[in-house]
Formats: C-alpha cells, sequence, structure tokens
C-alpha cells in the first residue's frame, strides 16, 4: 500500500517489454528465441548466422545495426586485407619465426613498444581494477601474468622474470 492506503501497482507494469525478434533477421544473423537479459538491462537473444554459428547477442546492438553476424563478416575483411597488404605477405613467407629473435625469444619481450605508457615493458595499468599488470609471455606461454597493487611491485616481479627466463638477452 502506498502512502494514501490505496494498493500499489503491480510491479510488472512498470517493467519495459522486450520486442519479439523471433524469425527476425539482422544482416547475415536470423533470430532463434529469447536468451535471458544482459548486465545491462538489454534482452539477449540466440541467433544463427547463415555461416553456421550460433551466437547470444544484444538485443538492442542488433536492431541499431553494431552486430550483424557471429564475427564471420570481420573474419572475411581481415583475411580480404591481409591478401592485399604486401608486407603481411612478407611476413608469411619468412615465417613466424621474424617475430623472434635468433635465440627464439620474441621482440615484444625484448623492446618496449611506443604504445607503452609505464615505461617499463609488460607492465600496465589495469583501469578497471585499479591496480598494475604485469605480464612476460615466453616460449609460447605466460609465464608471468599477475596484478600488482603498486607500480613498483609490478616492475619487480617483470625484472626477477627477465632475469630467469630471458637471462642474457635483455638488455
Amino acid at each position: 500500500m502506498n502512502k494514501g492506503g490505496e494498493p500499489m501497482a503491480d510491479s510488472t507494469q512498470h517493467r519495459t517489454r522486450a520486442i519479439d525478434l523471433v524469425g527476425q533477421r539482422f544482416g547475415r544473423l536470423t533470430v532463434i528465441k529469447r536468451q535471458g537479459t544482459k548486465k545491462n538491462g538489454n534482452a539477449a537473444w540466440l541467433c544463427q548466422c547463415d555461416c553456421g554459428n550460433k551466437v547470444v547477442v544484444d538485443g538492442y546492438a542488433m536492431r541499431h545495426g553494431v552486430v550483424n553476424s557471429c564475427g564471420c563478416i570481420r573474419r572475411e575483411n581481415s583475411q580480404r586485407l591481409a591478401k592485399q597488404n604486401t608486407a603481411f605477405i612478407a611476413q608469411q613467407h619468412n615465417g613466424a619465426q621474424t617475430l623472434k629473435n635468433e635465440d627464439g625469444v620474441y621482440y615484444a619481450s625484448l623492446h618496449r613498444g611506443k604504445r607503452n605508457r609505464s615505461g617499463v615493458v609488460g607492465v600496465s595499468f589495469d583501469r578497471a581494477s585499479g591496480r598494475w599488470a604485469t605480464r612476460l609471455f615466453y616460449q609460447g606461454r605466460y609465464v608471468l601474468l599477475k596484478m600488482c597493487d603498486s607500480y613498483q611491485e609490478a616492475v619487480q616481479l617483470r625484472r626477477e622474470a627477465e632475469k630467469k627466463y630471458l637471462g642474457k638477452h635483455k638488455q
């Protein structure tokens, strides 16, 4: 009851109803059924892509053209652009070995990239958690992947991992 003593309206009356999208097509996606609600409150829909994959999609994003496939369009575009890129073609002929030095250590583990803002290779700030991430990828796997409360701790862990795994390779 509200303050005036009258019965309150049913709370279901205040909810917005999702538009029924079953059977509709959006790009390469055909909606099969409702799959619940996303964290943002939007309806989630199970869709069948023309390529055969099934994917759960945010209804708002689908209706507004943000999502129109399971990801196959992006993959096809990437493949098409790669075939036209002479630098990429040359890279393929040399093999993945050009990404590594003569000892098999990836150059990305040795040299600070131009987008690095922390000043240390493999150390970055994660805004979502407010913590520092430190990582080292060596011989196809992460040998260091931690979150730290301080920048100094992250740098120290990275330096220790470099000594252990990269040894003579780190300048």
